[in-house]
């Protein structure tokens, strides 16, 4: 459909420039649509600062099956992905396959990681229980204290600035449009998208995906039954570096209340609270306090790193802790956002699957996620 002047209107306007919006948005471009993004830089979210530790195995909670067959749907697909966001490129996003140690520092935390370790392996995850000694023989950084461990040897990690960089770069290669600006708006015409509103004005759009994160249920125009549930959930972590040779352990590792993620590049990281302190994003002393002393109490060593920076960011939580992809009941508008702790890993099948809605109307494994699975009256 050719717009004002003869320019054509985009098959789609992604609302979001963070590695959900982005993904999608290269894979859109991958099969040949038109595409544009808008994000606000100076608005950073969950991306700019998340972790990168790509660990479905030692994520999973009660109840929430369906979300772990899509997160270890994403890990399988991340070696493929990442293979190709590299060789379009040439970025190194430090993509490794490192494992997670999750550790017991007392025998309380034993006793929990015990019913952990039956329930993963209920649903078939590859894991090993481990004791003392033998996670010490791994990891020798690890306190003399720890009472037991779990290896998830499947787990990996990313650096997601490097991914979001990468990322930017594929989009603009592949000719999609990014305009470093926030959306307002979504427009409708009765029950139809028909583009975004900026501050420059209105961009049309023959559909749209809402991929805004925390601030997706901020935007104006849906009518309240259609506008996603998703809140802001505070989180603070903090970046500390290796000292000469000195690190703290080559696999993610993880206690109940804390990880600790070692990239190759130096940097280590540790995080991360979970606060419900609504659009507040402010680094607190507490938080820093809290998250090194946790840390400490598994790997001892923490404290000889050098302090480099703490963080904060709004992860996009839902009701269920669960993502909601897939089509609205507005014609035209899908929506991929909530994806709460698990952005970074479920980037690349988010990319893939909603990819495949815009450019076919249709997309598999999405049913457990249907953004309309908390409309009153809604047929789950």
């Amino acid at each position: 459909m050719p717009a004002k002047g003869g320019a054509k209107i985009p098959d789609v306007a992604i609302v979001g420039g963070g590695l959900i919006g982005l993904s999608i948005a290269w894979q859109c471009a991958q099969r040949g649509l038109v595409v544009s993004v808008f994000d606000d830089p100076r608005e950073r979210g969950a991306s700019e600062v998340a972790a990168g530790m790509l660990a479905p195995v030692t994520e999973v909670q009660y109840g929430e099956e369906p979300l772990l067959r899509l997160n270890i749907a994403s890990a399988k697909r991340y070696p493929s992905f990442i293979g190709e966001l590299e060789a379009h490129t040439g970025v190194d996003v430090r993509y490794r396959r490192c494992g997670t140690l999750m550790v017991a520092r007392d025998s309380d935390d034993n006793a929990e990681l015990a019913e952990v370790f039956a329930f993963q392996q209920t649903l078939g995850l590859e894991v090993e229980r481990l004791r003392s000694r033998q996670a010490r023989e791994l990891e020798p950084g690890l306190a003399p204290s720890i009472r037991g461990a779990i290896l998830a040897p499947n787990d990996h990690q990313v650096d997601p600035r490097e991914m979001l960089a990468a990322l930017r770069m594929a989009c603009v290669s592949a000719r999609v449009t990014l305009t470093d600006e926030r959306v307002t708006r979504i427009e409708l015409d009765d029950d139809r998208v028909t583009g975004v509103e900026t501050v420059s004005g209105i961009a049309p759009a023959n559909k749209v995906v809402l991929a805004g994160g925390a601030a997706s249920g901020r935007i104006e125009g849906l009518p309240p039954e259609v506008l996603p549930p998703v809140r802001p959930v505070k989180g603070q972590l903090l970046h500390l570096a290796a000292t000469g040779m000195f690190g703290v352990g080559d696999r993610n590792i993880r206690g109940l209340e804390v990880y600790v993620v070692s990239r190759t590049n130096g940097r280590i990281i540790v995080g991360a609270t979970v606060e419900e302190m609504g659009w507040d994003t402010t680094v607190t002393a507490g938080a820093v306090h809290e998250l090194l002393r946790r840390a400490y109490e598994i790997l001892p060593g923490i404290t000889e790193l050098r302090f480099v920076r703490s963080l904060a960011a709004l992860r996009p939580g839902t009701p269920d802790n669960a993502p909601l992809l897939g089509d609205s009941s507005i014609e035209g508008l899908i929506m991929a956002t909530g994806h709460y702790r698990n952005g970074v890993l479920l980037a690349p099948i988010t990319g893939d699957r909603i990819a495949e809605l815009v450019a076919t109307g249709a997309a598999e494994g999405l049913e457990a996620f249907s953004p309309d699975r908390f409309v009153k009256g809604a047929v789950a």
